[in-house]
């Protein structure tokens, strides 16, 4: 498994969850990672160890605030001096807050902005320079179908999440004429421990065995029935890695069970 032997793949937010999926999907398939997250250094450390004893590959790990656009540059430049360029981008951090609009705190809409849309924006122009003198990158940002459609008490997600979506498209037109691609992946529901917690709640309350509260949740989010697993969406980021995707462009590429086929 060497299809990104020799590639340098930075995945933000990569310390747990989709993140930490798509991470070890690239380092398996040989590429020099580089984490980002929001762990202490004892935790990095520990992280990358796992790593390189698994691939033989020593990730480095670079600790961001992606609501500060000077900690975004001085983290993309750190990398281009480390490893000469950077060859893949994956922008998968962002953060979460649900609430009536009247009563969105204008703190955590700001916080959203920053990460869920203004960081990609950042870390895309400050790595398309060196992928153009390459003529060769891939840009893969972590969407949600909550970019393609609204939800109530979500202002904040769809707006960040249908910007991003946005993003995606003009980054693919403007790079077309080039070896370098941009895409979107949009999740629908991901089993996460957040999600379980929900799952045990509708159990208790109900006197449900898990599988029982599992298949009732979801029943009324997926058609399918089942979550979509980080896994699958690491090999859709993979995939987009690969000579077979060099003409996808542009696509906001919804995996979720056929929610939004409805």
């Amino acid at each position: 498994m060497a299809e990104l032997k020799g590639r340098v793949a930075l995945i933000t937010g990569s310390t747990s969850g989709i993140g930490l999926a798509v991470a070890h999907r690239m380092a398996k398939a040989g590429a020099q990672v580089v984490l980002n997250g929001l762990v202490n250094d004892i935790e990095a450390a520990a992280l990358c160890d796992g790593f390189e004893q698994q691939y033989g590959l020593r990730p480095l790990f670079v600790s961001c605030d992606l609501r500060d656009h000077m900690q975004i540059e001085c983290m993309m430049t750190d990398i281009g001096r480390q490893y000469g360029a950077l060859d893949i981008l994956v922008n998968n951090a962002g953060i979460q807050h649900v609430s009536p609009i009247a009563d969105f705190s204008p703190n955590a809409w700001h916080d959203m902005l920053a990460v869920n849309l203004s960081a990609s924006f950042h870390t895309i122009r400050m790595a398309v320079p060196a992928m153009r003198k390459r003529n060769w990158g891939r840009i893969v940002n972590m969407a949600s179908i909550s970019g393609l459609r609204g939800r109530s008490g979500k202002a904040g997600y769809n707006a960040t999440k249908h910007g991003l979506i946005g993003l995606t498209k003009s980054v693919a037109i403007e790079l077309a004429p080039t070896m370098i691609t941009c895409n979107a992946i949009c999740p629908g529901w991901v089993h996460t421990p957040l999600v379980q917690k929900q799952i045990d709640a509708l159990a208790e309350r109900e006197a449900l065995d898990n599988d029982t509260a599992t298949r009732r949740l979801i029943g009324l989010r997926q058609p399918s029935g089942r979550f979509v697993t980080a896994e699958q969406i690491a090999d859709l980021a993979l995939f987009f890695c690969t000579p077979a995707a060099s003409e996808v462009r542009g696509v906001a590429w919804a995996m979720d069970g056929g929610t939004t086929a409805q």
